[in-house]
Order: C-alpha cells, then structure tokens, then sequence
C-alpha cells in the first residue's frame, strides 16, 4: 500500500500508478507535477509514498515544457506537410519563438503557413499520446541521419552517457532536452503568424497567468535581434557543437578575442552617436535586466566618452531610495524594492534638473545599513558636463520627467544571442543571465545557488514590469552577449547547481541548467581580458581591482 498526497489530499494506492490514474484531468488543467520537489510529467508512474503538487499554465516550470510540445508538434507537422524541408527555430519578439522553414523550393508564404497550421490543429485534435524513453545513442543517430536532422548528431557527439532520451509520437521521433506533456490534446493554447522569412510561434507565458501575451513589435529588439543572427553567422558559434569545435581546433583565444572586438565595435559606434549630439546630450541613460553586465558596460562608456572629450558625471540611482516605511508592498505584503516609488523621484528630477541649469547641489548618499541618506558636500556641474545613469528604472520617463526628451540619450544593454543546442532546440539567453548571476552572486555577494535560484522568478517578474516594456525607447541597444562566455562560466556554474539537492524546491531548475552546460567544452579564465563584461561575473575585472603598487 502506498501513501500519496496530492495537492494536500491524503489517499492510499496499492499498487504503483501514473499520475493521469490517480487524478482527473478531463479538463486538461494539469499539465505536470512536481513529486517530493521532482519536476515530473504526468506519465510518471508512482511507486513508494511521496508528496505531489499539481502544476497548471501559471507555474513557469509548465510553461517550458508547453513550449517544448508545441515545438515538437509544430516539427512534426512540418515534416508530414514537407518531409525535405530544414527548419530552425530562435527565440524572437514579443516573447515568441521563430520558426525558419527552408528547402521548399521556393520563399516561405501564407499558403505554406496554412498547410503548416491545418496539420498542427489534426495532430492535436487527434490527442496522440507523446512517449518519452530512453535510446542507444548509435541508434537515436541514424535515425536523425534519415531524417535530415545532421546537427543533432554533432551535440550527440558531446554527449558522454551511452543513451539518449527520445520523445515519439506516431512515429515521429524528435528530442526537445525538456520534459514534455502527456499528449497532443493538451495544446489548446498558441498562435501562428506569417513573419518575415518564415513565422512566429505564440504560446501562453507564466507572468501572464498562463494567457499569450499580446503580440507587439518590438522594432529596436527586433534590429538588435537581427544583428544577434548576423554575428551568430559571422562567428560561426550559436550552436554549442560549433563553439566545441573552435576550442577542439586550438581556436579559443582568437574566438575570444573576436568577440570582444565586437563589444570594441560597438562602443566606438556608442561613442561616435553621443559626440555627434552630445551639444543637445544632458543625461545619459543605462537600463537593462539582471546580469546584463551593466557596471562593466557604463564605466567602459566613460572611458569611451573620456577618449572623445567628454566627461560623464556618473550618478547612482540607488541613493534615491526612499527609507522602507515610504516603498510600496509587494503581493505579499512586503517592501517592493524594484518598484519605482521605492525612489525618491520628486528628488531625483529636482537634482538633475538644478545640474542641468547650473546650480549648486547636495547629492545623496544612501546608507543601506541604516537604510538612510546622508548628503554630498556641495557640488556643481562644469557646462559641457553630461549626467549618466545606470540602473533599473533609468529608461523610465517618471525618473526624468523634469528633462525633455531631447536632451536625453537612452542605452538598453542585454546579451541577445542566438544559442541553441540543436537547430529544435533554442538556449533562453535568460537562462545564461540566470548562470552569470549564480556565479556572481557566489563571488561577491556571499550568496549560494540555492538562494539566487530562489529569487530569480522575482527578478523576472520585475523586468517585465519595469524594464521590457521601456526597451523599444531606447536609442542604442548594447549587445553584451559574448558567444564564447558559456564555456567559460561552465566550469564556474556546475559545481555549485551540484550542490543543490535533489529533494530541494530549486532543484528542478538547477537540474535544467545542468543538462546543456555538460556539453560545453570549456575555456580557460587566463585569457579574459581584464575589462570584459565577464569579468563582472567570474572576477578580476580592472574595474574592482586595486593597484596597489
């Protein structure tokens, strides 16, 4: 006799069930569970006493291997519709996937995409089950051989376990490196749009309760986006199995030196767009989400704009907290830090406005110990000084009201790659944030995976709140993706997600991030330059070093 518990309901089973037999799901609510913290689909058979906790659509956990489905399906209806056909798929905008469909001898139209569709809608109508098992590796390569599918035995080749995992669905067989849902059925929920030179995949997201968000164009992500897959051709570097072979080739100081030349190009460009205007520049503004690399990014801007004539006045935002008792509460009640009336902003636009005229100010300092501010000696700025800013509001017209819009340059730095395991399976350039942040936070803010796991949903939440929808005002977009940098945190990130039992609530995305970072080879930390991006992340950057000579 077994002991189960689900979703705090206690009931006994005497003999080992599948989480499907013990519950109903008529309605396709469930999509997934979590068994004793253990991420699991709904196939997964019970067989000794445990607790189970029944995921729907607005558990972030779901929502990925919702994603991975309907990528499955959207393939497998390709290659009924068009069996010679190449696709590959990249995260996109306005929080879609892109699908580029290529070898149908002629351009990707509306016609296709219909074709495309009707085959999606009968496969899911159908609700055919989708089994998950395990393959001998030689064997899951020759039937990617027969199926065109040549770049997933280059990642199989770095594979160094003797099986593979396989998901199959009426003879269709394809792996999309996640879990996934019991059936076809289960995708009541997506979209399809016509988007050159192929299409958009929709689907529900977690921070939107489990809805599609709505679809908005994104213009400046899109022509940084663009650039991302123009580099990732130039480079040759946005499949993990290209990068491995770089290194293999004795390659990877000159991979790494290419890709900060990229960074240099692009700050040169930074730099030539502010001198060009900087007689109508007053504030300078550096937005972007966690783990961007944003402090390396603007003391590299100053030094830039210091090579040109021009002296930044750097200002933290972070001195314009107010004390605790004045932040709004969070959903449960507690200060919200993130939010921007935790800001002084009626102070900060009267500073910057007094800097901007001229006038003599006391600027604050905030103490965080005391969770007070103390202020400046007076200070003023010298006529062709510009102000910059770097922080999570700063792209936020709220923050500046009181400076028009014509006198402020606004920056978005984020690292917008296009990495991918295989041609189906796109890497979330979230998630290489996530890994540089576990790596920091463990350097310099005596903070464990377990906890920055833990608060990384929060973060998120935040960005999309408060950074995201600012992004499409900016003026420039900062790339700060480095396509050699994941071989290069590996080593960093692995030990420490192996820390992280299995039976802890952070387990399942530890356990996630582990599964693509094996494959990497890795790169040693002594040939990062001292004024990379990475090295606000893996230590010894010339900017928190002290010469002490």
């Amino acid at each position: 006799m077994l002991n189960v518990t689900i979703n705090g309901v206690e009931k006994q089973i005497e003999s080992p069930k599948s989480i499907l037999e013990l519950i109903d799901n008529s309605d396709y609510k469930y999509m997934a569970a979590k068994v004793n913290n253990r991420l699991r689909e709904l196939n997964f058979v019970i067989s000794k006493d445990c607790n189970i906790e029944l995921l729907t659509l607005n558990d972030p956990n779901v929502t990925r291997m919702y994603q991975a489905t309907l990528r499955f399906v959207v393939l497998m209806a390709i290659s009924r519709v068009y069996p010679y056909a190449k696709t590959i798929l990249n995260y996109s905008v306005s929080r879609s996937i892109f699908a580029n469909v290529t070898n149908l001898g002629c351009p990707f139209s509306q016609e296709n995409l219909e074709e495309i569709s009707k085959e999606m809608a009968k496969i899911i109508a159908a609700d055919l089950p989708i089994n998950r098992y395990l393959s001998d590796i030689d064997d899951a390569k020759k039937y990617y051989k027969s199926m065109g599918y040549i770049d997933k035995i280059k990642v199989l080749n770095y594979r160094k376990e003797s099986i593979v995992h396989m998901h199959e669905c009426d003879g269709y067989k394809n792996y999309m490196f996640s879990y996934v849902l019991p059936s076809t059925g289960y995708l009541k929920l997506y979209g399809l749009k016509l988007y050159t030179p192929g299409f958009l995949i929709t689907y529900p997201r977690s921070e939107c309760n489990g809805t599609i968000p709505s679809f908005t164009e994104e213009r400046v992500f899109r022509a940084a986006l663009k650039e991302a897959n123009q580099w990732a051709d130039v480079s040759k570097s946005s499949y993990i199995w290209q990068k491995n072979e770089i290194i293999e080739a004795g390659n990877a100081l000159e991979f790494i030196n290419i890709c900060e030349a990229r960074h240099n190009r692009q700050l040169a460009e930074l730099g030539d767009d502010i001198s060009k205007n900087i007689k109508n520049i007053k504030l300078i503004a550096v937005a972007g989400p966690s783990s961007s690399g944003k402090t390396t990014f603007t003391n590299r801007l100053r030094i830039e704009l210091k090579s040109r004539g021009i002296e930044p006045f750097m200002i933290s935002i972070d001195n314009f907290y107010n004390t605790p008792d004045k932040a709004p509460l969070d959903e449960e009640g507690k200060p919200d830090f993130e939010h921007i009336e935790a800001l002084d902003i009626k102070l900060f636009n009267d500073l910057i406005y007094k800097l901007i005229q001229g006038e003599t100010v006391q600027l604050p300092i905030y103490d965080f110990t005391i969770r007070k501010r103390k202020f400046t000696e007076p200070m003023k700025l010298k006529s062709d000084q510009p102000i910059l800013i770097e922080g999570i509001h700063a792209l936020n017209d709220r923050l500046t009201s009181s400076i028009s819009s014509d006198h402020k340059y606004k920056i978005y730095i984020a690292p917008l790659g296009q990495y991918r395991t295989d041609d189906h399976n796109p890497i979330s350039i979230s998630d290489v944030r996530l890994i540089r942040r576990i790596v920091r936070d463990f350097q310099y803010r005596n903070t464990d995976c377990e906890r920055t796991l833990e608060t990384w949903q929060s973060v998120r939440n935040g960005e999309f709140k408060w950074i995201y929808p600012f992004q499409n005002d900016a003026d420039f977009v900062f790339n700060s993706e480095l396509s050699y940098e994941l071989c290069v945190m590996q080593k960093h990130a692995i030990p420490l997600l192996r820390e992280v039992k299995n039976d802890s609530p952070n387990f399942i995305a530890a356990n996630r991030l582990l599964k693509f970072l094996k494959y990497f080879e890795s790169i040693s930390d002594k040939w990062i330059p001292c004024n990379s991006i990475l090295r606000e992340f893996i230590g010894d950057s010339i900017f928190y070093t002290e010469d002490k000579k």
